[in-house]
């Protein structure tokens, strides 16, 4: 089986391209003010992308370690389990450092936040604003409150089909297992059977040959020829 049809390869791909999706999200929550909201709402994606990625790598744990029972019935040998069994922990390593530097993030952007926000309370007189700047902030505020959750709903809804479409792969190499053992399982019995009918044959052969005078084999021989 090639690497294009391997259902393996097929979810690392996946996998693979959600890990770079998080990285890219993660580089883009680095560049935001603690403060900001929308790094607050940066970090719970992240924090939700990253459990997603772990199940995913959990479940392509499950089916390398179902392979490793007999690697040669999937037709993969030792050297490529090991290499998948690599791949999944260089996965998981990713995913987690990048999960401890969010954490940390998260902890020191809450004392930041904290002291600006003292700083904050602070009166300005140098800079008052009129009745008719707030409502113009308040509404552009607004808008962009709207904007941010209309593109956290576009992206979560990108998300659950991901992890569909992952649940699907995961579903077909289980069928595709279980398929794979029956033919396998009928091919045993079915050589079984054709050994025995052989052997019987054989025996029958040995028999009459046994009996026959020499004529007699030698004529059975040139027939047979």
């Amino acid at each position: 089986m090639s690497k294009a049809q391997d259902p393996f390869y097929i979810v690392k791909e996946e996998i693979q391209e959600s890990i770079d999706k998080l990285q890219s999200t993660f580089h883009q929550w680095e560049r935001i003010r603690p403060d900001n909201e929308q790094r607050v709402r940066l970090t719970k994606e992240l924090f939700t992308n990253c459990e997603s990625i772990e199940w995913q790598v959990d479940e392509l744990d499950k089916a390398i370690s179902v392979a490793a029972r007999d690697p040669s019935l999937y037709g993969i040998d030792e050297v490529e389990l090991e290499n998948r069994r690599r791949w999944t922990s260089s996965a998981r390593t990713q995913v987690g450092n990048l999960k401890k530097a969010v954490v940390a993030g998260k902890e020191n952007g809450n004392s930041a936040s904290a002291m600006h926000r003292e700083l904050m309370r602070l009166p300005d007189r140098s800079n008052m604003y009129t009745v008719e700047d707030n409502d113009e902030f308040i509404s552009s505020e607004s808008d962009r409150q709207m904007l941010l959750i209309r593109q956290q709903d576009e992206e979560l809804d990108e998300l659950s089909a991901n992890v569909e479409r992952i649940g699907g792969v995961g579903l077909t190499i289980h069928e595709e297992l279980l398929a794979q053992e029956k033919i396998i399982d009928d091919l045993g019995n079915e050589m079984d059977s054709t050994t025995n009918r052989l052997d019987f044959v054989q025996k029958k052969v040995a028999m009459v040959m046994k009996k026959a005078s020499a004529t007699g084999q030698c004529m059975m021989i040139s027939f047979l020829l």
